[in-house]
């Protein structure tokens, strides 16, 4: 593949990954794999192109190759992070699918409830998303769990938000959505209960954003958790992984839930394959596991 650049006409143009040299097509994907687990075989050329083309022209490199030396350069951080920001980007709005809100809301909370009270444990729930893009996930977690604490009284709800986007952290901590992305699977009253309209979009509202804490996390990197998390939210992300990367990714989260804690995944995903602990149930018409 060659790069345009800015020099003038006689620049190099950009060309069709299928033009790019299979050893350097290995590198990025391979790159990619390390950096976040996300694997691009060779089919998903066209991805590549443009996901990390613009990144390679914007870093005036001649191809994948020079883009993949430059990230993996003494320096190179701002160029691994724009490529795990252009690989990672994916599908996100409020109330995603719906079901999962509604099994949370009218099963598994009240089950956790009663669980903790009868056992005598702290008045706590800990929820995690543990690929939360630019939030909108932990924020629906957090109108649901705000909603519960309206009864009861003295109990601490939290949300707990991860990616590996340092980018889709910093917009999901500051709250902010556009006209457009709060038009998307909000409805009118959660919208006028829970945001603000500002600088011509919608700020998260105070009470939601006390709930929610953010952190950057590779999800294929040790969790510093343990025991911690009631209920943890996993969706459409580990079908970016290799099977092996998979498998021990969830058996790792296990360990981060706490005794009879729930995993949401996505509606398309299932976990039978790993084993007997991760038998599914049905609720609200959501798959959701108890694995722990």
């Amino acid at each position: 593949m060659s790069i345009k650049t800015e020099a003038g006409s006689h620049a190099a143009q950009p060309a069709h990954p299928s033009n790019t040299s299979e050893c350097d097509l290995t590198a990025i994907i391979d790159l990619v794999d390390d950096l976040c687990g996300v694997y691009l075989d060779e089919s998903k050329g066209y991805l590549i192109e443009s996901r990390l083309g613009p990144i390679a022209r914007r870093f005036e490199c001649r191809d994948y190759g020079e883009l993949v030396n430059r990230a993996l350069a003494i320096g190179g951080e701002s160029v691994r992070s724009e490529i795990v920001d252009a690989i990672t980007t994916h599908e996100t709005l409020f109330f995603r699918d719906e079901s999962p809100f509604r099994a949370m809301r009218f099963k598994v909370l009240p089950d956790l409830i009663q669980h903790i009270e009868d056992t005598g444990r702290a008045r706590q729930i800990r929820v995690w998303s543990a690929a939360c893009s630019t939030g909108q996930e932990v924020y629906s977690i957090a109108m649901v769990l705000h909603e519960i604490a309206q009864d009861l009284p003295g109990w601490d709800l939290q949300v707990f938000g991860t990616d590996i986007s340092p980018a889709s952290v910093a917009t999901a901590e500051r709250g902010w959505y556009s006209n457009l992305e709060v038009g998307r699977g909000l409805d009118a009253m959660n919208k006028s209960n829970y945001f603000s309209q500002e600088a011509s979009g919608w700020q998260v509202a105070p009470e939601l954003q006390r709930r929610a804490k953010f952190a950057v996390r590779n999800l294929l990197k040790p969790f510093p958790e343990t025991n911690q998390f009631d209920i943890v939210f996993c969706r459409n992300v580990a079908i970016y992984f290799k099977p092996n990367q998979r498998a021990d990714m969830f058996h790792r989260m296990v360990d981060t839930m706490t005794p009879g804690g729930w995993l949401f995944v996505g509606s398309a995903e299932r976990l039978s394959d790993l084993g007997p602990a991760f038998t599914p149930q049905s609720h609200c018409d959501c798959t959701v596991y108890r694995p722990k």
